[in-house]
Order: C-alpha cells, then sequence, then structure tokens
C-alpha cells in the first residue's frame, strides 16, 4: 500500500511539516504502507505556471501521479485568513478531479490559535467531500500551545487508526468463499434479486 501525506507548509521548520510527519508515522505503523511526502512549498512556482499554461511540470506531474495512485491520503495546512492557505488549495484544483473519488483522507491542519480549529470542518471536509474523497471522521488540529500538550498525541493517534482502518479495507482481498451463489447466474454474471426476496430471506434466518 502506499500513503502519500501532502503538506502546504511554509516555513522552515515548519508546524505544519512536523503534524504531517507525526500522522503519517502513526498511519505507517498500523498499516503495510510506505509514506511519501509531498511539499507543496518546493512546488509553488510549477503550480502557477499550470495554471497558465495547462500543462504540469516534472515534480508536479509527479507529485499529482502520487496522488492520484495512493490507496490512502494524509493532507495538512497552514491556516490563512480563517481557511486553508491558496498554495494547497491551488494543488487540488490542479488535481484530475476524479483522482480522489474514493480515496481515504485524513485532514488536518496547524495554526497560531485554537480558534481556527473549526477551519476542519467548514473549509476542509467541504473541499473533500465535494472531490467524493472518504474523510476520516476525526481531523487533527494542532495550535500552537498544543505541542507538547495532552490531547493532541491521542488525536493524531485516533485520527490514524481511522485511516489505516480504511486503507487496509478497501485493499483486502474479496472474502474466498465468493459472492453468493444467489447473486450470479450460470453463467456467472451478475442477477437483480427483487428487495421483497432479500427481506424474505433475512426474515427466514
Amino acid at each position: 500500500m502506499k500513503l502519500v501525506v501532502v503538506s502546504a507548509g511554509l516555513s522552515v521548520p515548519s508546524s505544519t511539516r512536523l503534524l504531517a510527519d507525526r500522522l503519517a508515522a502513526a498511519t505507517a505503523g498500523r498499516t503495510s504502507a510506505q509514506a511519501q511526502v509531498v511539499e507543496l512549498r518546493d512546488l509553488a512556482v510549477e503550480i502557477a505556471h499550470n495554471f497558465t499554461n495547462g500543462f504540469p511540470g516534472r515534480k508536479l506531474a509527479a507529485a499529482l501521479e502520487a496522488v492520484t495512485e495512493a490507496d490512502g491520503l494524509i493532507v495538512v495546512t497552514p491556516v490563512f485568513s480563517a481557511s486553508y492557505s491558496g498554495l494547497f488549495k491551488s494543488f487540488f484544483d490542479v488535481l484530475d478531479p476524479d483522482a480522489l473519488a474514493g480515496k481515504p483522507v485524513l485532514i488536518a491542519a496547524t495554526g497560531g490559535s485554537a480558534r481556527h480549529s473549526l477551519v476542519l470542518e467548514h473549509a476542509l471536509r467541504p473541499l473533500f467531500s465535494y472531490l467524493r474523497a472518504v474523510v476520516v471522521p476525526t481531523a487533527v488540529y494542532a495550535a500552537s500551545e498544543d505541542w507538547g500538550a495532552e490531547g493532541l498525541p491521542e488525536r493524531i493517534e485516533r485520527a490514524a487508526a481511522e485511516l489505516a482502518t480504511l486503507m487496509t479495507g478497501l485493499s483486502a482481498p474479496s472474502s474466498p468463499t465468493g459472492p453468493a451463489k444467489d447473486d450470479k447466474d450460470d453463467k456467472g454474471e451478475f442477477t437483480v434479486v427483487p428487495f421483497a426476496e432479500q427481506l424474505a430471506a433475512l426474515a427466514a434466518r
């Protein structure tokens, strides 16, 4: 499995990257996934050029391909003007609209104050729901005062566990017994079972 982490931090060192790394480590520890980090700071110029000429540069194309092929995604942005950063949004604007459909995504953000924590619910979650991703229930926000305090490590572990569960569940092989016999006809093609018959079968159990 492949886990891709998108970090939109701008400074070096970056609290956004630090949170991204901790989420990635917690998730990878629960799966066999190899984590790859995409630093949007390094792609800013190519993202801007993509908007003007319609073609991604070499590094941007590789990042877009990695996100598209990932089995799970962790996205972390700093909070700018009570929302995700423009660089963060721009990256997902140039991504193929269908690339995240059905893909498990863990959303996270960093900011200077806990008062910005709702950015996860009013900005990030709607964005990835629009892109038809499967967003894990627990989102992680880290304010400046959260580092070294109680609560953040537990939120990281809980969110990572949810993402790992989705990743392993979606990549698990189908049951060795295969689908129920009523699901296929003699030619191996799927048949439609009327809802009334399904209810009757359940009642008979």
